[in-house]
This record gives structure tokens, C-alpha cells and sequence, in this order.
């Protein structure tokens, strides 16, 4: 028989897993902006990749400090998890601790749970003191002011909340226990919040009774409220980091992608029996050009929107960047937030005009991402190889630096010598093929 306790956190539950499946669906249509493309090449690799790089945080560990703190934090949400699904089938049930009768395996999840939710409080503290205190170089970057500050302060309070919840809530269990109140079954081991508890003494059953309900029912809605929380931050990469690193690049990283576009135009152009002018069949619509490279996301592949959505704004790749260590305005991190800032606001746009894109007078390059920034890549890699989820920043910037090339010629006046040399001799250099070798003549 359900209660109105029941009933409510039904009620509650639904309401959150509701709307974030509703988050889920409007994510996925904004990463199916994007092109089609290919990734279903070597999937024994790319689960290998997956396995390594989401769920065995080999590359957040290269940096010791941040990479254990992270792995701390990353352990005790999962783990912490187990008791999260015994928390859903309490409350819908009215049961109280439904796992106890596992015995000695419920007493060590317990204590393993309290131990973990310590450490990651410690660790969340450290991150904070890291950002605000220490204010490391890569953590006060310009796109870092604003919401992003705010946003990744704001998921450290939440962490530190969520667990002082679970503690509190143990702690009240545990003297409700030693008291032998009706309902409160004897299980678990408290390593914890056995101190916590040591705080309650004094206090009447009911007293105990309403800290532990209200420390219960505040921990699943701050669950809940984090779970949604999920798609307005950063922390998005919890959920999206298992299938970006599995859709993740695996040809070498010099190994730059052909424009299908541009391979078509060679091939027409060495085709001595096609007729670039010749007009459509009957009955064929004549095609239009297709695009050179990339001006708004919508010229992106579905790959690269999922990266945007999966930055952690970490800053590695800007912290590796030479370009942006020269004092260039390049800042890969960025480069990832525009991209999805854009995209949430075509994203919205679509929405708000019953499935179709209305021109907004905007576009990726030049309102979000500017030349300048584009052209300050030197194309090392050292943005993708230092990613902890395998985003390609470099892959955006060639896409759009291929449009500017070849559908408004605005590339650097360098850049153009360069080519023309190419046309007409062959070479970078602007020496005529038969005089090359008057060097070695001494002329």
C-alpha cells in the first residue's frame, strides 16, 4: 500500500528523470545538426579506446594531482551510486535500507561509501582552493570569467552538499539504530558518520527521526536537481565522455582529413570526359555547390558537436598550446565553447520556430570564433593530445580555416605567396624551376 510519502517522491522521481530524458532528446537533435559521418570503422578499438580513456582515466592521470583528485571524485559518484538505487526502491516501497539483509557485503558497501564521500569532499575542497585561492594560470583565462567561473564553483558547492547530505543522514540512522527505534533495521557500518551521530546525542527520537527524513529526502532532490543540472554545465562530460572517446580519432594526428568536396573538383577537373557545364538530366534538379569547409556548426560533423558538448572546460589543451603561451589569442578551450554556444543558440532558434532555422544574422565564424584566433594555430596537436576525453579542437579550426580559403580567399597574405609559388613554381619558394640550383653554383 502507497502513502503520501510515497506518492510524492514518485511524483519527484518522475518529474526529474522526466525532464532530464526531455534534456536528452534536445541534446541529441542539436548534436544531429551536424554532417554524417563514418566512425564505424575498428570497433575493437574503439571500445579498447573507451575502456582506457572514459572509464580508465589514463590521460586525467598524466597530471598526478588534478588526475587523483579526479579519479577520487570520479570512484565516488559512481560507487556511491549502488546506495542511490537503494535510496529509489526505499522510497518508493516505504522500505527502509531494502540491501541490509546482504549482511557483511552491506556493511562494507556502507563503509565504503562513507569513506568514499569523505574523500571526495576533501577533494572537491582541494579543487576549490586550486580555482579560487591558488587561482591556477589555465583556471582565469578570459572565457573562464562569467558563468563558466560560476558554473564550475557551483557543481564543487553541489558535490560538497550532496555528500554532507549522506553523511548527516547516516549519522541520524546510525543513533536512530543504537536506540532501536521501530523501522530503523540494525545494518551497516558507520565509519563517518559515527561522528556525526555523536552530534545528535541528546536529542528526542522525533528530533533524530525528522534530521535523518530531511537529510534523505534533500540528498535524492539534490540528486535529482544535479542530474538535470547535468545539461546547463560543463559537467555534461559524465554522460558524454564514454561515447566521444569511443567516436574518438583514430588515424595519426598528422594525418589531416580530405574535403570530399574538394576531392570531387580534382576528380572532375582530371576527368577528361566530364563537362563541368553541362546541364542536369531531364527530370534532375540541378545541384547546388556543395560548401567548402565550415562557417557555422551546421557545416560541422555530428562528431564535433558531440566534442563541444563534452568539453570540460579543463584547460589542458589551452595550457599546451603554444600559440596561446606566445600571448596569441587562440585558446582551444575556447574554440570548444563557442562551438557549443552556437550551437545552443541555432538549437533554440530551431525550436522556437517549429523545426526550421531561421537566419539570425549570425554565424560560428567571425561572431563567435574570429580569423585571428584561427590563424594563430601552428596545427601541433598539442591541444588533442592533451584532452582527457579525446575532443579535437585542431579539427574545427582546419574546417573553418579551409572556408576562408577557399570560399572567401581571405587567408593571410603569407599564406597566399605561398600558394601562388605553388601555382607557378612548383615550390613554396618564389624562384623559378630552373633556377633552383644557382645556389650550389655559387650564384
Amino acid at each position: 500500500m502507497l502513502y503520501l510519502p510515497n506518492i510524492l517522491f514518485i511524483i519527484l522521481l518522475v518529474a526529474g528523470i522526466g525532464y532530464f530524458a526531455r534534456n536528452v532528446a534536445r541534446l541529441r537533435k542539436n548534436i544531429k545538426l551536424g554532417k554524417e559521418v563514418d566512425v564505424s570503422d575498428n570497433p575493437a578499438q574503439r571500445w579498447k579506446n573507451m575502456a582506457k580513456i572514459a572509464l580508465g582515466q589514463t590521460k586525467m592521470v598524466v597530471r598526478p594531482i588534478a588526475g587523483a583528485l579526479h579519479v577520487i571524485v570520479y570512484l565516488g559518484f559512481i560507487i556511491i551510486n549502488i546506495e542511490v538505487l537503494e535510496i529509489i526502491i526505499d522510497g518508493i516501497f516505504g522500505t527502509h535500507r531494502i540491501f541490509a539483509p546482504l549482511g557483511a557485503i552491506y556493511d562494507v558497501l556502507i563503509a565504503s561509501f562513507e569513506i568514499l564521500a569523505f574523500l571526495v569532499i576533501v577533494a572537491v575542497m582541494l579543487f576549490w582552493i586550486r580555482r579560487n585561492i591558488i587561482r591556477l594560470r589555465r583556471f582565469i583565462k578570459p572565457e573562464m570569467k562569467g558563468w563558466p567561473k560560476t558554473d564550475a564553483n557551483l557543481i564543487l558547492y553541489i558535490e560538497v552538499v550532496l555528500m554532507v547530505l549522506f553523511l548527516t543522514m547516516n549519522g541520524a540512522d546510525y543513533r536512530l539504530q543504537q536506540m532501536d527505534v521501530a523501522h530503523y533495521t540494525q545494518a551497516g557500518v558507520f565509519p563517518i558518520s559515527q561522528f556525526i551521530g555523536s552530534f545528535f546525542d541528546g536529542m528526542s527520537v522525533s528530533s533524530l527521526i525528522l534530521v535523518e527524513r530531511t537529510a534523505w529526502w534533500l540528498h535524492i532532490a539534490g540528486i535529482l536537481f544535479f542530474l538535470n543540472y547535468l545539461y546547463f554545465s560543463k559537467h555534461l562530460h559524465i554522460l558524454l565522455a564514454f561515447p566521444n572517446t569511443y567516436f574518438g580519432r583514430l588515424k595519426p594526428q598528422g594525418q589531416f582529413r580530405n574535403l570530399d568536396a574538394v576531392t570531387q573538383e580534382v576528380k572532375l577537373m582530371l576527368d577528361p570526359s566530364a563537362d563541368p557545364f553541362a546541364a542536369p538530366a531531364e527530370g534532375e534538379e540541378e545541384a547546388e555547390p556543395e560548401k567548402f569547409g565550415a562557417s557555422d556548426v551546421m557545416d560541422l560533423s555530428w562528431v564535433q558537436l558531440l566534442s563541444a558538448y563534452t568539453c570540460t572546460e579543463c584547460g589542458r589543451c589551452t595550457d599546451e598550446c603554444p600559440a596561446n603561451q606566445t600571448g596569441k589569442k587562440l585558446s582551444p578551450r575556447k574554440i570548444m565553447m563557442d562551438t557549443r554556444d552556437r550551437l545552443e543558440a541555432v538549437g533554440k532558434n530551431i525550436a522556437a520556430n517549429k523545426g526550421q532555422f531561421v537566419a539570425d544574422g549570425k554565424q560560428l565564424l567571425n561572431d563567435y570564433i574570429t580569423p585571428e584566433e584561427l590563424w594563430a594555430c601552428t596545427t601541433c596537436n598539442a591541444c588533442v593530445q592533451a584532452c582527457p576525453v579525446s575532443i579535437d579542437p585542431l579539427s574545427i579550426i582546419m574546417d573553418m580555416r579551409q572556408y576562408l580559403v577557399m570560399e572567401q580567399s581571405a587567408a593571410p597574405t603569407d599564406l597566399n605567396n605561398m600558394m601562388g609559388n605553388l601555382e607557378n613554381n612548383g615550390a613554396p619558394w618564389p624562384f623559378n624551376q630552373m633556377d633552383r640550383l644557382n645556389w650550389a653554383e655559387g650564384k
